[in-house]
């Protein structure tokens, strides 16, 4: 292919442009020579240089667009021979081709700082031609079924599922009712405590005793249509009833408490000029229950309403005492900022959308104890709050450095060292009551804590964990006797935290869901658990001395599947995708102990049973590793297993200790680790190609 430098351009045009004269609009009337100039001769001799302009000025525009299209032309074939140059060499040069910045006045650093891991523009998923497309975060653990979907087939077609169980508006206005009545007093204050018991010990969104206080102060002054009151009241009415149904008779919607979501969505379409703390908490509370609806969408767009009248009334901000001096009303614009902060980086983290604040612009203090809530009548747990608070800064850094395409100081493994660092001084400075212990129950709020850690530390990780999937594949392909294990033994390292934080999830929801304390229609427990299968996956595929964890991702399917069956709309979703990453599994790539697993515990109506079966895995030994060496049982660790066995490991320890020096080539095989920062640009190689 000829480049830019030895292509001539057709003859043709240049005799056309030889042949082309440029004639004012004078000379071309009268029919004589013009010089061409402006003005040209012949009007600067009559006089009228003024009135001197060109009749065939486009067509000289034309030529030289023309000339243009010819360059551009030379340039695209260039490209197209520079790619083919590339597919030519090996996977590592392409990688690395792709790394360099394509300024040519960029620096030789700004290859180390760019984010090549997800590609170079967003994913976008049309699941209606006469609508928008819809962007696809990266970190979203939907898109990363489709990633382990596309990599299982080695096909590029395969695309992402569109959402569609959700409750769309069409089903809220049928059930809208602007007649819908308040409960009576005693089932409302039932349904309150309910809240209290379910959310407010995980996130503060109200003050407990002035919250009854005001309940009491509506049925006894009769005040039902003040639309602020009523607003935040339908609202936590509306999480009382979906906490507490098992099974909802509504026709137009399964999801219980739906019916006083709508009617207190219908009273905030014009948000308030002057915000009150009221307005902010009804916006979190409606945001919570947009989750049950799986309308992660519109939680997201309400917590930003949230975060946004937050700012301005100042909530990121100390207040001085001289404007609030009631010590309880200061403790919850501290506390009532720092849920917004958890709702933003949570809600991201499930998304993979960036987060709407950063930490730079946060200027209040952490939640403290009060000399005038002494039993906890107005606050929860303090400690917990904290330790939420710092783990959801964690989570939305992980966003940050591993999702993001944005450039990075450092490299990807760099980035992986200090997000595993922060994840192990947190782990180690939580209190003893936050810890997880097998000799007692676990009260609620703590298994949330331990959940959002696994997941921080799975969303960490899981590029390592896919890129081992991909390699190992690779290898069968060319049938060859190689090792199917990562090679390094830092990325084989971050595997086996990966692998090690899913099962401890796959363990504390199956208890969750064996003691029957479950929220039957909950979104995050779905979400959780549908994660952690995904990794079940992976990992049963890498090394087949990990295929007993297929059985785990067995039981997962099998819980989301009866919580579809109740109703439960995300559990619907994530099913879903599970099933298409079953589907793409061949008979071959499906571990043994799947039939045998399921066949031995099964029930009378043939479905398997998934206590059993947990109950028959509880035994089995610990191993998280890659490589099959097992590691200290549970049992015998400080702390529990959510606390800091992923930390314990030699070579993770080894990892975490090692100073801040170039981690460009780990791999003795050659194969760089930026390779690892493309695995999930892998699926997206014809676009360079094409």
């Amino acid at each position: 292919m000829s480049t830019s430098s030895s292509r001539k351009p057709n003859s043709s045009i240049i005799k056309r442009k030889k042949k082309k004269s440029i004639a004012c609009r004078r000379c071309h009337t009268h029919k004589i020579k013009c010089s061409g100039e402006q003005p040209c001769t012949k009007c600067q001799n009559a006089g009228c240089a003024d009135e001197c302009t060109y009749v065939n000025r486009d067509r000289q525009i034309k030529v030289h667009e023309r000339w243009s299209l010819v360059n551009y032309l030379d340039q695209l074939a260039a490209e197209n021979e520079r790619l083919r140059e590339q597919l030519s060499q090996s996977p590592a040069a392409l990688s690395q081709s792709r790394l360099a910045p394509q300024d040519e006045h960029a620096s030789d650093g700004d290859a180390a700082v760019q984010n090549p891991m997800i590609g170079e523009r967003g994913w976008f998923q049309p699941y209606d031609p006469s609508a928008p497309p819809i962007h696809i975060g990266e970190a979203a653990c939907t898109a990363f079924a489709t990633r382990l979907r596309q990599v299982l087939t080695q096909s590029k077609a395969i695309l992402h599922m569109p959402r569609t169980q959700y409750t769309p508006e069409t089903t809220l206005y049928k059930i809208r009712d602007p007649a819908l009545e308040w409960p009576g007093l005693p089932h409302a204050r039932l349904l309150i405590q309910i809240v209290f018991h379910q959310v407010s010990r995980v996130y503060h969104l109200f003050l407990r005793k002035s919250t009854i206080q005001e309940l009491e102060d509506v049925y006894r002054k009769g005040t039902f249509d003040d639309p602020i009151l009523k607003t935040k009241f339908f609202a936590l009415f509306a999480l009382g009833e979906v906490y507490s149904a098992r099974s909802n008779s509504s026709m137009e919607c399964r999801v219980p408490g739906a019916a006083y979501y709508v009617n207190a969505m219908t009273m905030i379409p014009i948000l308030p000029e002057r915000p009150s703390m009221t307005v902010i908490e009804s916006l979190l509370l409606l945001s919570l229950y947009s989750y049950f609806l799986n309308r992660r969408h519109s939680a997201f767009l309400l917590v930003g309403d949230a975060m946004r009248l937050g700012l301005t009334l100042g909530l990121n901000h100390d207040i001085p005492e001289c404007n609030c001096p009631d010590p309880v009303e200061r403790q919850h614009r501290i506390r009532l900022w720092w849920a917004i902060y958890v709702f933003d980086r949570m809600y991201g983290s499930k998304t993979g959308w960036p987060v709407q604040i950063a930490d730079d612009d946060i200027y209040v203090e952490m939640p403290s104890e009060i000399a005038d809530d002494p039993q906890e009548e107005q606050f929860s747990d303090t400690q917990f709050l904290i330790a939420n608070i710092q783990l959801a800064r964690i989570t939305g850094q992980t966003i940050d450095k591993v999702y993001s395409r944005k450039r990075q100081p450092d490299s990807f493994l760099q980035r992986e060292q200090k997000l595993l660092i922060s994840l192990k001084q947190w782990s180690q400075a939580l209190p003893p009551h936050l810890r997880l212990h097998r000799d007692g129950h676990v009260p609620k709020n703590v298994v949330s804590l331990h959940l959002q850690f696994n997941q921080c530390i799975m969303l960490a990780t899981r590029p390592i964990l896919l890129f081992a999937l991909i390699q190992s594949r690779n290898v069968a392909d060319r049938n060859s006797k190689q090792s199917t294990q990562l090679k390094n033994q830092t990325l084989k390292t971050l595997g086996d935290a990966c692998i090690h934080a899913a099962r401890n999830t796959h363990s504390l929801i199956v208890d969750e869901w064996a003691n029957g304390s479950l929220p039957i229609y909950g979104y995050f427990y779905a979400h959780y658990l549908f994660s952690c299968a995904l990794i079940m996956v992976i990992s049963s595929q890498v090394n087949p001395e990990n295929q007993s964890d297929f059985a785990l991702f067995e039981t997962a399917y099998e819980i989301l599947r009866m919580m579809r069956d109740h109703g439960n709309l995300a559990a619907t979703e994530f099913y879903d995708n599970l099933e298409s990453v079953r589907q793409c599994l061949d008979d071959s790539a499906v571990p043994k102990i799947r039939n045998s697993s399921l066949v031995s515990h099964t029930t009378e109506h043939g479905n398997p049973d998934t206590v059993s079966l947990l109950a028959e895995q509880e035994h089995r030994p610990s191993e998280v590793s890659l490589t099959g060496n097992a590691t200290l049982p549970d049992s015998t660790l400080p702390g529990g297993p959510g606390d800091e066995m992923i930390f314990l490991d030699q070579s993770m320890e080894d990892f975490l200790a090692q100073p801040d020096v170039d981690f460009e080539s780990l791999d003795s095989s050659g194969m760089p680790v930026n390779m690892a920062d493309a695995v999930y640009s892998w699926p997206n190689f014809s676009l360079w190609t094409a």
